[in-house]
């Protein structure tokens, strides 16, 4: 589409800010202050991108009012589903008000009307003042308002480019005949989110049939008796309903607002306003990109002249930037607009040369080229060292083995070089990679993603992140060499070896310079020692453990693969007996359908954000108690799951190279500080039902020399309850050795420890462990199956008996209001920025957090610190044995048979001292040909 002589762009602001706030909901924009910044960042780039590459004559955004509406009046349940506005984008807007004003755009809201109306009567009379009308929003109700001039612009979103609907595609979108029947598709449908009820049971496709039959609602509902079945009688009944919903859904263009269009004439931001606004939410990158990196601003009477796009941003009668030059948006820097000089290092002299000169230097960066993600298999296509901002040196080796094994020896004295710090990003992986090679690093390692874990733990540490987080800078990315993920990528090893000394070199020197921004950030005491002692030292022990492998046991897995097959079968023709027919049992639409349309098992069934009946676990779960066909749906899920996710995937997982499973250990991932695991995810193996334990069984030793060794903490997390909360009822009762819920539930129940029966023990196993997780006393009654007033006079027992339990959660608490973080017993700190929120909900579970983040947190520095010991005992005995796996609280070894007795000895003495608490720390050790019979 041509650039028009006169455009008019729209904004719906609240469904824009929206957008933005959920598009980094998983990874907030937290500024140093604690404001989430992520709705107003992400409005901003939507707005600036409309501006820079539009280019309207005129611009306007229109925002809701609290005030209810006219809708209101005709349905008071409308909108009435909606959740609460989430605290963020409470706060949020007025910010958002504050950039768009401060861009000298006019803000348009009026109460008792919503943005679409107010858009939609603005588009009308700009359309026909000649006008080409642009309305964004991701909103598909504004296909109503599209005619000759006036266009639905769908901004782009997560990977789909923007789309710009006119009168066909809108027609094609809806599959309709007429623009006013998209209002008739809305009656008919309904819509969750704003409670808009519809007819029952008519979707999509249902509602265009009928349309295209009968051309209105108004003439549907007249026409139901000529509508056969189920169908029919849902329009009979529900046709005034429907009729209400297209009301609803119209969106009034007789707006009461003056219509000013001189007013919504682009001319340019007001620079101090807008350089005030992003200083102080902290958008430096945005700042410079907008107005340049230093914007100033000098007012006198004459506007200065030029042309527009000399300009930049603004028109060239701007009005207040007005006697200056003008300020040009700071792109973001490149491998093409960056000076750099990255060399190929590809005889014996120039390598000879290289390494002469990285012998010379403290600190080094270094990253390997590979042909293969998988460690173990990769081969190496290359190394690329910096130790210069803006230089660095590529060394390319031959595809075989044995040629790339001689240059790799020729570099030993530099990675052997004690006294040498080597930088990299996930150091870890080029650890295992100069392994193949029987190469190992000895001097101190500085992993820029651990750096940056423990500054900013809650947010990404890729290497491109940091790049345009603390650069400015763009890498070149992957796919520009190979293509994107799928059958058709290629492969690092086919790449123009120039090519590949341009990307290799610019991941050295990015990361040569991440490290020169992170480690400042480091010099925080509790940070420092973190990363020194803690976060690198057990980098080498993942790497270890990682290459070390576990072996599965193939035909135990195939045979429980037919056994979990023919019991889904089993459970799936139950399930077809209960509903009275055959369905897609794994699909939750038609799931809901049979659950709480035909069998109605409840009276107001709970829905998605996309209209469908909720079968989650949790609904599933609570239906159970009372209904068999919810029961054997839980079944037949977890049946399906361990199949797919680890019966039948486990064997593809087992490499070739020596036909061992190598799980991939991420270190920078829970804000915790908890290891996570892929491939296979070893967190999530279940561990509460009969099949899901079995799993265990395919793990098994290496050879017949060895035999599996799992050392497990015994509950960790209640005896660091105990120890944090200096309960001296519970201290004691672990000092003495006493089972810690017998104990719980003879002082909540009131009766001697030798009269605790099971349901009693059961009780408080529950209330130990749901306390420190927040529990509620309604949570409480329904895991264990008692009233709500006897979970609460339990809890309040448990509270009068362990006094130091409850002083230890107001205290964390408190903490968290007066800092919004907690910290572990190593210090590293969980933020909490919620803790403050004025939404309950939201409050409360950062104040869950407060009190349970410190405790998980600190199990996961025990462990690690553990971990860290063994393994540097175990390489100091030259022992056969291997650490194999760690999964939450345990430690899987490989034990040979000479070092039975030894491994059994000392292994839980370097769990128990890992840290010292006044509560002693036990560990349960067991010994198998299996998994499964070990733990």
């Amino acid at each position: 589409m041509s650039k028009p002589e006169k455009s008019l762009f729209l904004l719906d602001a609240m469904a824009l800010i929206y957008r933005a706030h959920f598009a980094f909901s998983k990874n907030p924009r937290i500024s140093s202050k604690g404001l989430n910044t992520g709705a107003p960042f992400g409005f901003t780039n939507s707005l600036y991108e409309i501006i820079d590459k539009r280019k309207p004559t005129h611009i306007a955004v229109a925002f809701d009012t609290s005030a209810p509406t006219f809708r209101h009046e005709q349905f008071a349940e409308y909108k009435a589903n909606r959740d609460e506005t989430p605290e963020d984008i409470k706060i949020g807007t007025p910010i958002v008000k504050d950039i768009v004003r401060a861009f000298n755009i006019p803000v348009l809201e009026l109460d008792g009307y919503e943005a679409d109306d107010i858009i939609g009567t603005f588009a009308k009379k700009a359309a026909r003042e000649g006008f080409e009308v642009f309305m964004m929003t991701p909103d598909k109700d504004y296909g109503q308002l599209v005619e000759e001039h006036v266009y639905l612009y769908k901004p782009a979103f997560m990977g789909n480019g923007v789309d710009i609907m006119g009168v066909p595609e809108v027609l094609a979108k809806w599959d309709i005949e007429r623009i006013d029947q998209v209002v008739d598709m809305l009656g008919l449908q309904g819509d969750s989110v704003d409670n808009i009820p519809g007819i029952p049971g008519v979707g999509p496709k249902t509602a265009s049939k009928l349309l295209k039959q009968y051309g209105s609602v108004e003439e549907i509902v007249a026409h139901a008796s000529e509508v056969k079945g189920k169908l029919g009688e849902k329009i009979a009944t529900f046709g005034d309903q429907g009729i209400l919903s297209k009301e609803l859904a119209r969106i009034n263009i007789e707006v009461p607002i003056e219509f000013e269009i001189e007013d919504m004439k682009y001319k340019g931001p007001n620079v101090d306003a807008l350089k005030t606004l992003f200083e102080e939410l902290e958008f430096r990158t945005t700042l410079k990109r907008i107005l340049g990196e230093d914007p100033t601003t000098t007012k006198t009477a004459k506007p200065k002249s030029a042309a527009p796009e000399q300009m930049g941003l603004f028109s060239e009668t701007t009005g207040v930037i007005e006697d200056q030059p003008a300020a040009k948006p700071i792109e973001k820097s490149t491998i093409a607009n960056t000076p750099h000089d990255y060399q190929l290092i590809d005889t014996p002299a120039l390598r000879k040369r290289l390494v002469k000169y990285l012998l010379a230097q403290d600190e080094i960066c270094f990253d390997t080229e590979t042909d293969n993600l998988e460690p173990i298999e990769a081969n190496l296509v290359g190394l690329a060292f910096a130790y210069k901002t803006g230089e660095a040196f590529y060394v390319p080796t031959p595809l075989d083995k044995e040629g790339a094994q001689k240059i790799v020896e020729e570099f030993r004295a530099v990675f052997e070089k004690e006294e040498l710090t080597i930088i990299a990003q996930n150091a870890k992986y080029d650890l295992q990679v100069l392994k193949n090679y029987g190469m190992e690093v000895k001097g101190e390692i500085f992993d820029t993603m651990l750096a940056h874990y423990l500054v900013d733990p809650d947010t990404r540490h890729n290497m491109d992140v940091l790049a345009e987080n603390y650069l400015n800078y763009t890498p070149v990315s992957i796919t520009e060499l190979i293509g994107k993920k799928g059958v058709k990528q290629g492969n690092m090893k086919d790449v123009a070896i120039e090519k590949v000394a341009e990307y290799a070199g610019e991941d050295a020197d990015i990361t040569l310079q991440l490290k020169h921004k992170l480690a400042p950030m480091l010099e925080d005491g509790r940070i420092k020692k973190l990363f020194a002692e803690v976060e690198v030292p057990l980098m080498h022990v993942l790497a270890d453990i990682e290459y070390n492998g576990v072996r599965i046991d193939t035909e135990t897995l195939a045979t429980m693969s037919k056994e979990l097959e023919e019991a889904s079968a089993k459970a799936q023709a139950e399930i077809f007996e209960m509903a009275g027919e055959e369905f897609n049992v794994a699909s939750p639409k038609q799931l809901g359908i049979i659950l709480f349309d035909k069998l109605q098992l409840v009276d107001k069934p709970k829905k998605t954000k996309t209209g469908q009946y909720a079968t989650g676990e949790d609904i599933l779960s609570k239906l159970a108690v009372e209904h068999d066909i919810a029961a054997r749906i839980l079944e037949f899920r977890e049946y399906q799951k361990l199949k797919s996710t680890y019966v039948d995937a486990l064997p593809n997982m087992i490499s070739p190279v020596d036909g061992l499973v190598h799980t991939d250990y991420r270190q920078a991932v829970a804000a915790t500080g908890r290891l996570s695991s892929n491939n296979p995810n070893l967190q999530n193996i279940p561990i509460r039902t009969e099949k899901g334990r079995e799993i265990r069984k395919a793990f098994i030793p290496r050879s017949e020399d060895f035999t599996l060794m799992a050392a497990d903490y015994s509950q960790i997390e209640l005896r660091i309850v105990a120890a944090f909360a200096e309960d001296k009822s519970m201290i004691e009762a672990f000092k003495s050795g006493r089972d810690i819920h017998s104990t719980t539930a003879s002082k909540v129940f009131g009766v001697p420890i030798e009269e605790v029966d099971r349901d009693m023990r059961r009780k408080a196993k529950e209330v130990n462990f749901g306390l420190i997780y927040g529990i509620s006393a309604f949570g409480l009654a329904q895991n264990i199956g008692i009233s709500r007033t006897e979970a609460q006079q339990i809890i309040t027992a448990y509270f009068n008996e362990f006094p130091g339990v409850k002083k230890y959660m107001d205290h964390q608490v408190n903490k968290a209001r007066e800092h919004t973080y907690v910290e572990t017993i190593l210090g590293r700190r969980r933020y909490l920025r919620d803790i403050h929120s004025k939404n309950m909900t939201v409050r409360g579970h950062a104040e869950r957090n407060a009190i349970n983040g410190p405790i998980q947190g600190s199990a996961a520095d025990m462990i690690k610190i553990a971990m860290i010991n063994i393994h540097d005992w175990m390489k100091k005995e030259n022992l056969k044995s291997k650490m194999i796996m760690q999964v939450h609280d345990e430690l899987v070894f490989d034990v040979h048979k000479s070092e039975i007795e030894l491994m059994k000895t000392r292994i839980p003495e370097l769990m128990k001292g890992a840290i010292e608490l006044d509560v002693p720390m036990e560990v349960e050790v067991g010994m198998g040909e299996n998994w499964l019979i070990a733990h």
